[in-house]
């Protein structure tokens, strides 16, 4: 059975407050891109890659891996107005039928044996859709005011998430939602049963300044 990685890769440098896309900033002396592609193909499954880039950041990238000398074969397809449409766009390139493994282009520090345990479960229950508990209160926002609830009952979910291509491609034949926030609740949307499975705490996010320092110290740790 064939593998397959599409690592979405639209976020731009805002909330980074950062000119630069965040995909391209500087972890450790390499983009992080190049971390995120590496930790695919460097596991057991060799996956092929699908970088989905917007069309005006596939220039800098292409400079990028030439001044980094970065030669892990992947394949460029052109993003679009959402994830959602992003994801379908990569989809669109995997003609063969497999496992399919959806990743966040900033999330560099996922770790080689949860990618691997990812495509396993999806192997065995149809997809995988790793998740966190959180260690916080929380409360839910309503009418300007707020009330506790059960954090047991609720889980943060990561990526990669990961299918067999029949589930991915019957679920992006639907139009776009604004409830699709991610790959889980298109495929759920489309009839699905969603398998979680427990992910890592640190396969961050890189979202805000902070969360770069934070990787930092945990790749060279």
């Amino acid at each position: 059975m064939k593998h397959y990685a599409i690592i979405v890769a639209g976020g731009s440098g805002k909330r980074m407050q950062s000119n630069v896309c965040k995909q391209f900033l500087i972890l450790n002396h390499l983009p992080i891109l190049m971390h995120t592609i590496n930790a695919f193909y460097h596991t057991i499954y060799k996956p092929e890659i699908i970088l989905v880039l917007g069309v005006d950041s596939q220039g800098y990238w292409a400079d990028l891996c030439k001044e980094y000398n970065f030669e892990v074969p992947h394949q460029i397809i052109s993003g679009g107005e959402q994830r959602f449409h992003s994801v379908r766009n990569g989809l669109l390139a995997i003609k063969d039928e497999g496992i399919v493994a959806i990743h966040d282009a900033v999330r560099p520090l996922v770790s080689k044996q949860l990618i691997e345990r990812m495509y396993e479960q999806a192997a065995e229950n149809g997809n995988a859709v790793p998740y966190v508990k959180t260690s916080d209160s929380l409360r839910q926002i309503y009418n300007n005011t707020s009330k506790i609830v059960n954090r047991e009952q609720y889980v943060m979910i990561q990526t990669p998430q990961t299918f067999i291509t029949d589930q991915l491609r019957k679920a992006y034949q639907q139009n776009y939602k604004q409830m699709f926030t991610d790959d889980a609740s298109v495929v759920e949307n489309a009839g699905f049963r969603i398998n979680l499975v427990e992910g890592e705490r640190n396969n961050l996010k890189i979202t805000y300044p902070e969360d770069l320092r934070i990787a930092s110290f945990l790749l060279e740790n």
